[in-house]
């Protein structure tokens, strides 16, 4: 038996329905980003039956009007160029007054998520019909790969006795085919993107997602989008300016609560983004849903951002690195460590004190995840690394999650340390938590996979 049809076994159907999915619905920021990123890929059909193709997804929109400008489609065999606009339902589209809005005149396709109870018929102002297309369930459910819950409560689970009772090698197999089934997930996602974007717009996304980590992960990727990589490489304090700039982390008077050294770099920042911003700053300055509390100084957004610069501007090398055929990782984490900017090496905010000792812009830890959540996976749909490569990995600590979740497959942090110490093992320990921890609703008590496990042995 392997991994993926342990799943398939025991969630068949999938237990994300209609009803679910009203109350899963993310917000309209996210699934922009997920159409964005090709997430949903790029061949459709119109509600009236006509097959759809996404030649390019165009560029946000920074002001009133349709979410996306510039796009081009194939509409049954015929080229359509113009604005896209998506909307959480089909309704949205009269509800918001877009029929009789001049600025979305020419939208040629829109995308919503919910069917709802009756067929509408899409027009815009000139009472021209506007081809839509509706995303599937199935769909939204795999882009998203959202369980049901977003937490299990951390504490020893059914599966603690099965799981001690297999011999070690039946354990390690399980966790190395759900590491596989989790890097397989990953590469194909990260493939989208570059079928979408490009190679360096998907790594450039990749990254900006690891340095945002869990709290900010959006938010940078929408930052990694909003502000693309072509526009800001061989710029140095343009694409400062630029990124800081449509992060909503600029105002004119920041200079004056900054020290007396930064000052200058401050404004010398402001006075390029007055020049830049009538041509990318988003027309909602919230557009950006970043998290400031309860962060970590080092996990600033700030510094986050200023780590993403510093990379950009190494980009040729840490490109030749991150995609090399055959994948080396020890190079790439040692590179990355060795990264520096003269501002962000030495503060954690744009209005912070200068530390008296360098601060790491990209620690290994972070160079570990990206490798883990990104790069690897890749790595093993191209070929050139083996999964044994893959498994010689480590971490140098397992993180909270990770402690976590083991706690509740192992019972407690003693028995599960020989399975924390790889990090193609922490990803399977993420995976069987996101596919039965989170899928089961009865907090372990009705959960299949402790019974799963006497098909695994």
């Amino acid at each position: 038996m392997h991994y993926a049809f342990l799943i398939e076994s025991v969630w068949h159907p999938p237990l994300f329905v209609a009803d679910a999915t009203s109350a899963a619905l993310p917000g309209e920021l996210e699934l922009q980003a997920l159409w964005f990123g090709g997430a949903f890929g790029r061949e459709f059909r119109t509600t009236a039956g006509k097959p759809v193709r996404v030649v390019q997804f165009g560029e946000w929109n920074r002001g009133a009007g349709p979410d996306f400008l510039h796009a081009a489609v194939e509409i049954d065999g015929v080229a359509a160029n113009g604005p896209v606009e998506l909307d959480p339902d089909a309704a949205s589209w009269e509800a918001h007054g877009h029929a009789v809005n001049p600025a979305f005149r020419e939208v040629i396709l829109h995308v919503a998520f919910r069917v709802g109870s009756r067929e509408h018929f899409i027009r815009n102002c000139d009472h021209r019909e506007v081809p839509q297309v509706i995303i599937s369930e199935s769909q939204l459910a795999d882009a998203l790969n959202r369980p049901q819950r977003e937490s299990a409560i951390a504490h020893p689970g059914r599966c603690v006795a099965p799981l001690r009772q297999m011999p070690a090698s039946s354990v390690e197999r399980l966790l190395d085919e759900a590491s596989q089934h989790r890097a397989a997930r990953k590469a194909s996602r990260w493939l989208q993107v570059a079928d979408a974007h490009g190679r360096d717009a998907a790594l450039f996304q990749s990254v900006a997602e690891t340095l945002g980590y869990r709290h900010n992960a959006l938010a940078m990727r929408l930052l990694a989008q909003r502000v693309p990589l072509a526009r800001i490489k061989g710029e140095p304090h343009a694409a400062e300016a630029a990124l800081f700039g449509t992060a909503g982390f600029l105002a004119p008077d920041l200079h004056e609560a900054a020290p007396t050294d930064t000052r200058d770099y401050l404004r010398a920042l402001w006075d390029t983004w007055w020049k830049l911003r009538p041509n990318i700053e988003p027309a909602d300055p919230r557009a950006i849903p970043w998290k400031l509390h309860g962060q970590p100084p080092a996990n600033h957004p700030h510094r986050r951002i200023g780590a993403l610069l510093a990379l950009a501007g190494a980009w040729p090398r840490f490109r030749q690195l991150a995609l090399a055929r055959p994948f080396t990782p020890k190079p790439l984490i040692d590179f990355l460590h060795a990264l520096d900017h003269p501002f962000w090496s030495r503060r954690h905010t744009l209005t912070s004190a200068q530390t008296p000792a360098r601060l790491s812009l990209f620690g290994r830890n972070h160079a570990v995840e990206l490798i883990a959540n990104h790069l690897g996976p890749l790595a093993l749909r191209e070929s050139g690394w083996t999964f044994r490569d893959y498994r010689k990995l480590r971490h140098s600590a397992a993180n909270d999650r990770v402690r976590r979740y083991a706690l509740r497959l192992f019972g407690s942090e003693k028995a599960a340390r020989p399975w924390t110490r790889r990090v193609c093992h922490h990803q399977a320990l993420l995976q069987i938590y996101r596919d039965f921890c989170l899928e089961d609703v009865s907090d372990c008590t009705r959960c299949p996979f402790p019974e799963q496990l006497a098909q695994w042995r």
